[in-house]
């Protein structure tokens, strides 16, 4: 059986957009991450983009279950000796709400060049506005 391979014409990219508002964002991060790659249409393959564009918008008012605010950490590392920091999820959504939202939807995206393809669809905004209305996007059911 050969491998099915979606043309490029076969490709409908809807818009939709996410209210985080009171959401959990790990729950929300992987139906979003679900939409980008494609895996909810019947048209599928692994190795091709064929998801659809993705707006968040009140990013700044996602919630975290239990403690994870204070205790789950971000890392990053400057590419220097002893380069490395951190800082707990509480305080980068405090800080820059839109990048914490991102860097969790990118988690679970896959890594390389299909993974940083897929992550230009999604658009973050730490309040309720956005500039897309054009595209008249589509409310995403996010349980």
């Amino acid at each position: 059986m050969k491998t099915y391979t979606p043309k490029a014409s076969e490709i409908q990219r809807d818009w939709y957009v996410v209210d985080a508002e009171g959401m959990i964002l790990g729950r929300m991060a992987t139906e979003v991450a679900r939409v980008l790659r494609g895996k909810h249409k019947p048209i599928f393959a692994p190795h091709i983009d064929t998801g659809d564009h993705v707006i968040i918008i009140n990013a700044d008012k996602v919630v975290m279950s239990r403690n994870k605010m204070d205790t789950k950490r971000i890392y990053r590392h400057s590419g220097y000796p002893g380069g490395l920091s951190s800082e707990s999820y509480g305080e980068m959504l405090d800080r820059k709400p839109a990048d914490a939202v991102r860097k969790t939807v990118k988690g679970m995206l896959p890594k390389g060049p299909l993974g940083r393809q897929q992550m230009t669809k999604l658009k973050v905004y730490a309040g309720p506005d956005h500039p897309h209305t054009a595209q008249a996007p589509k409310p995403l059911n996010v349980r």
